[in-house]
């Protein structure tokens, strides 16, 4: 329901009414293209995926893959940052900010479908079938900790409708609390654990699924490093604490940090 201020225009209303819709929009979007995503990925249901017929030589299939895999890690990480934020706010509806990095993001991710070049040789081809139900249950579960991470924190404002949501109602944005539910007592970026289960786990990796999968870990590696000091300037001393005392990626293993 929208929240009507007496001091409030139409115009008023309808930008907030046109920010919801794009912010709806938006999460729509990115729907789509995580369901294509586990197509692409599983070679299962989609017209391209991951291992289609290779189309090009292979030279130009690794550069072309490179290319759009580094295009697709600056954007998602340049737009997460908090100075490009305050940058780009100054030219877009504020609410509207997490629900554009979700749109580009996923456009982003659509072209390099879109692009991608298989390029075929098998790097391993599991044949017993106890082995290769095994890897598709990983690859699974990895998709049930991925989305489980974001319901336990905030799956609404991760994606930014929660942020489109009060502005439509005339309330201010407020920042989540630091809190660790469940997973993120044994690792800090179960999220990502999930990604890289389901990078990693096929029954049969191909040279393009392995590029993929390596290029993709080493930008999570990195990107996390950028995430985690945004999160310190964010939640102070409460996520440099927690830092200290729940590993990164891999549960159980507890190891001392700094972070300069």
């Amino acid at each position: 329901m929208i929240s009507v201020q007496p001091t409030q225009t139409k115009a008023d209303i309808f930008n907030r009414i046109i920010v919801f819709t794009y912010g709806v929009f938006s999460y729509a979007i990115f729907f789509v293209t995580i369901i294509y995503t586990a197509g692409f990925l599983g070679n299962i249901f989609v017209p391209k995926s991951i291992d289609s017929t290779p189309q090009s030589p292979l030279l130009s299939a690794l550069l072309i893959n490179g290319g759009l895999l580094g295009l697709f890690a600056i954007q998602h990480s340049v737009m997460a940052r908090q100075g490009f934020k305050q940058w780009w706010t100054k030219f877009i509806n504020k609410a509207a900010e997490r629900s554009t990095y979700v749109l580009f993001s996923s456009l982003a991710l659509m072209f390099l479908f879109w692009q991608w070049q298989p390029i075929g040789g098998v790097i391993w081809n599991i044949q017993n079938q106890v082995g290769q139900l095994m890897l598709w249950l990983l690859f699974g579960i990895g998709w049930l900790i991925l989305f489980l991470s974001t319901f336990l924190i905030n799956h609404f404002d991760l994606f930014g409708l929660r942020q489109v949501y009060l502005y439509l109602q005339g309330k201010e944005y407020t920042q989540l609390k630091f809190k660790t539910p469940w997973l993120y007592n044994y690792v800090r970026h179960p999220l990502y654990v999930g990604w890289l289960l389901i990078f990693w786990s096929t029954p049969k990796m191909t040279a393009a699924h392995l590029v993929f999968a390596l290029l993709t870990t080493i930008y999570i590696l990195v990107a996390i490093q950028f995430e985690e000091r945004d999160l310190i300037n964010i939640y102070g001393e409460a996520y440099t604490t927690y830092r200290q005392r729940v590993p990164m990626l891999i549960p159980f293993r507890k190891k001392q940090h700094s972070l300069k």
